[in-house]
């Protein structure tokens, strides 16, 4: 088993394990684990829709064009509940990390960063001096008040507050909250560190420009909602789904395609124009 998916199944692991340890006696261990579960998955699923098929495919590459109310609403909502993330500085480092990825200028990771550099950069990634988020959307009031470092401090102690007085009972939902946070950051280090690595995952195109891998098992492209496929990324960025063949699982195109019946995206020029030398013939959307 790679190190990547040992940690992950350790980290999922241990979690439900701490929820039934440290669920109080009126709810009981598997009453703890249930309610752990609900927890970790509505966390999971809602920062995965933002971050990655939203704020990621959606406005970071411009590959997706969502309704305005749904991009606000699920921005407030996840970083009110969830795991925060700024949406104005992550669009900026990403398209920095792009235009220089692996190399000087990239605020996630150099080529020589090992993993305890990565994983410090994951939590302060190095200074940016461009800012590459002008889009107007930033300018609207959703993303004027998340973006603000007061709410940033105040939604997480919020969180944590609320999930308290739902659960009743302060050490259990202090547990839920900081393990599913470490969860969290190694989906980080799945996009920033192993699929930046070229000791790990495949790659179908050998771009030299950068080190990235697609990593393509169950757990990791399931956590990150297919960003780890890196290498199919990275040689198509515009491109509005990440998986280059139909037998790759691919968990956030399945997403978007949902949400695509729902009525709240719908694919962008660039998005849907189909790059020569990848093996789809169709983008099945």
């Amino acid at each position: 088993m790679r190190i990547y998916n040992f940690i992950g199944y350790a980290i999922i692991f241990g979690y439900a394990a701490a929820c039934m340890y440290f669920a109080p006696p009126a709810l009981g261990p598997w009453m703890g684990l249930s309610i752990g579960a609900a927890y970790f998955i509505a966390c999971w699923f809602v920062g995965g829709l933002y971050l990655s098929c939203v704020i990621h495919m959606g406005i970071a590459h411009r590959a997706l064009d969502y309704k305005e109310w749904f991009v606000k609403t699920i921005t407030v909502v996840n970083n009110t509940f969830g795991v925060y993330i700024n949406p104005v500085t992550w669009v900026n480092r990403h398209r920095l990390h792009h235009a220089f990825s692996d190399h000087p200028g990239d605020p996630n990771k150099l080529a020589s960063d090992g993993w305890l550099r990565t994983l410090y950069l994951c939590l302060l990634p190095y200074q940016t001096k461009t800012n590459l988020a002008t889009d107007d959307i930033f300018k609207s009031w959703a993303f004027r008040l998340v973006s603000n470092p007061a709410f940033a401090v105040a939604s997480q102690v919020f969180s944590l507050w609320l999930l308290w007085l739902l659960v009743g009972d302060l050490r259990f939902a202090a547990v839920m909250w900081l393990v599913f946070r470490i969860f969290a950051l190694w989906i980080n280090m799945i996009q920033n560190y192993w699929t930046h690595d070229r000791r790990f995952g495949s790659r179908r195109y050998d771009d030299e420009r950068d080190n990235a891998m697609n990593i393509g098992e169950w757990l990791p492209v399931t956590a990150t909602f297919s960003a780890c496929l890196q290498n199919n990324h990275h040689h198509s960025p515009g491109l509005l789904r990440l998986s280059h063949e139909e037998s790759e699982y691919d968990l956030g195109f399945a997403a978007v395609k949902v949400m695509r019946t729902l009525g709240v995206v719908r694919a962008t020029d660039r998005g849907s124009e189909l790059p020569q030398g990848i093996a789809l013939t169709t983008l099945n959307f």
